[in-house]
């Protein structure tokens, strides 16, 4: 399957990755209209969890969101030098990740979409997102960027 290019399609099961040493992932169902499943993995694990529930013979059962370092058009300036060395080098591995995450989703044949960092609500604290999307379940910081990738899809 090729990039989805910004529409939302009619998908079934909508995934949202938050690549890292943390991999974020997040399942939102169409039909059940909420999250499935919310966590954070190392990234082979992530992967078999999206090839279990991909069906190939189903063009439109699953669609992939996958935060891309790489579109980001900034690099926040450090003051401290050590500081922003460590955060640019930060950003090259999830930039690598992205780059891994895309060739698996290619190799695969899901659909999937490359979203730029600016396009996603990041960072966003337990609490308001337990009173944003209902869900209850356990978060962190990772897997709650992912569940905003895909939330009310």
């Amino acid at each position: 399957m090729p990039k989805l290019n910004g529409l939302k399609g009619n998908f079934l099961y909508y995934f949202g990755i938050d690549p890292g040493v943390e991999t974020g992932l997040a399942l939102w169902g169409k039909v059940e209209k909420k999250f499935i499943g919310v966590g954070s993995f190392r990234i082979h694990e992530a992967m078999k969890l999206i090839e279990k529930r991909y069906d190939p013979t189903e063009s439109e059962s699953v669609l992939v969101r996958v935060e891309d370092a790489r579109l980001r058009k900034w690099i926040p300036r450090m003051p401290n030098i050590t500081g922003e060395l460590g955060r640019r080098e930060g950003a090259g591995s999830i930039k690598r990740d992205a780059k891994i995450w895309e060739d698996f989703l290619q190799d695969l044949g899901v659909t999937y979409e490359l979203v730029p960092p600016k396009n996603n609500k990041t960072k966003i604290k337990a609490e308001y997102f337990k009173s944003l999307t209902g869900y209850q379940g356990e978060t962190n910081e990772h897997s709650r960027d992912a569940c905003m990738l895909v939330y009310g899809y």
